[in-house]
């Protein structure tokens, strides 16, 4: 995977721009990796309900859950739909508004300084071969673009801020995947 150093895209994603950034403190580089699951309306796989939460385009009435997420201001810079396919929201250099109040390792504000990644899922449902796959090349190509980043930066939303989220939950396999990296990714939430 190649991201464009000029436009801080991937190249190999589908492109759908969300409102939903701004620029990053003076001096703030991505430095950490934080991995979400969602799925819209909840539980259900498929469709363009994510793309339309993140654009602020969801509509209200389409679900009854969307009434009351339909406000929110929210985007990842990328989603990795369950067949591995790629969608890019925010250019890897600005802010994306994906993590909320957090902190890492005792530094708040995460957004400032981290990459969004959501992979379309449930904190109860195991994740794709093909999103592993995706998520391994992502996580290389970004660590090669961005020498702030490191493999072994990566975490959960559910770790940066525990009392208010969940995922990417049980099934996610950080084993698995700090094993595609090359890089010890310890399961717990207390080594991130």
């Amino acid at each position: 995977m190649v991201i464009d150093h000029i436009t801080s895209l991937l190249v190999e994603a589908q492109q759908c721009p969300s409102p939903n950034h701004d620029e990053r403190p003076d001096g703030c580089l991505p430095e950490l990796i934080v991995v979400h699951n969602i799925t819209l309306p909840p539980g259900e796989f498929g469709g363009d309900y994510i793309n339309q939460l993140f654009t602020n385009t969801l509509n209200k009435d389409a679900h009854p859950f969307f009434a009351e997420i339909c406000h929110l201001k929210v985007a990842s810079h990328l989603l990795i739909r369950r067949d591995g396919q790629i969608i890019q929201y925010v250019p890897f250099h600005l802010r994306a508004f994906h993590a909320g109040l957090s902190i890492y390792r005792g530094r708040s504000r995460c957004n400032d300084f981290s990459i969004g990644i959501e992979l379309e899922g449930t904190d109860f449902t195991p994740f794709t071969e093909e999103q592993y796959q995706q998520l391994t090349k992502v996580i290389q190509a970004l660590c090669l673009s961005y020498p702030s980043l490191s493999l072994e930066q990566i975490t959960g939303h559910q770790h940066i801020a525990p009392e208010r989220k969940t995922d990417p939950g049980p099934f996610f396999d950080w084993l698995r995947l700090g094993q595609d990296l090359g890089v010890h990714l310890p399961a717990d939430a207390e080594a991130r």
